[in-house]
C-alpha cells in the first residue's frame, strides 16, 4: 500500500502550509502568510475537481494526525502542438515540499513519482519545473535535465 494519496479539499490548509515551507526555503524565511486566507477557497475548489488539470499528491504526517508530511503539486496546460508533443499537453510541477521534521524519508520522491504517473495518465509528454539547488539532485534522479531558459515574466 502506497503512502501517497491525492489531496482532497479538506487538505487545503495543510497544502498551503507546506507551500509556505517551500516558499520560505527558496525565497526568504518568514514571509507573509496573509495571502493564505484569500487562496484557500480557490485551492479547495481545485482540489475537489479531479478533472480540472490540477493535482496535489501528499503523504500524511506519521507523527501528527491531520498534518501532511510532504506534497508535490502539478498542473496540465496546453500549448500548440509540436514535434514530440503533437497534442500540446505540458505539465508543470510546483510546490514540492516536505515538513522539516519529516525529511530524509523519501516522501517527496514518492509524491513526485506519483505526480509523474498522473502526468503520464493525462497524456502529458513534457514536464517542466523550477528547481532549487537543494532539490536538483532529486529531480535529476527522476530524469529531469537543466535547459537553457529564456523565460520572462510580467506581473499583472
Amino acid at each position: 500500500m502506497s503512502l501517497v494519496r491525492r489531496a482532497v479539499p479538506e487538505d487545503a490548509e495543510e497544502v498551503l502550509r507546506l507551500r509556505q515551507v517551500m516558499l520560505d526555503s527558496v525565497f526568504s524565511a518568514g514571509s507573509s502568510t496573509q495571502w493564505h486566507t484569500e487562496a484557500l477557497p480557490t485551492l479547495r475548489r481545485r482540489l475537489g475537481d479531479p478533472e480540472g488539470g490540477f493535482a496535489a499528491f501528499v503523504v500524511d504526517h506519521p507523527d501528527r494526525p491531520g498534518a501532511l508530511a510532504a506534497l508535490a503539486v502539478g498542473t496540465v496546460g496546453y500549448r500548440i502542438g509540436r514535434a514530440g508533443n503533437p497534442h500540446g499537453r505540458v505539465g508543470h510541477v510546483f510546490s514540492v515540499a516536505t515538513d522539516p521534521d519529516a525529511r530524509r524519508r523519501g516522501y517527496a520522491r514518492a509524491c513526485m513519482e506519483t505526480l509523474l504517473d498522473w502526468f503520464r495518465e493525462q497524456d502529458v509528454r513534457q514536464v517542466d519545473l523550477n528547481a532549487s539547488a537543494q532539490a536538483e539532485p532529486l529531480y535529476a534522479s527522476l530524469g529531469f535535465v537543466r535547459k537553457p531558459d529564456p523565460s520572462m515574466r510580467l506581473e499583472l
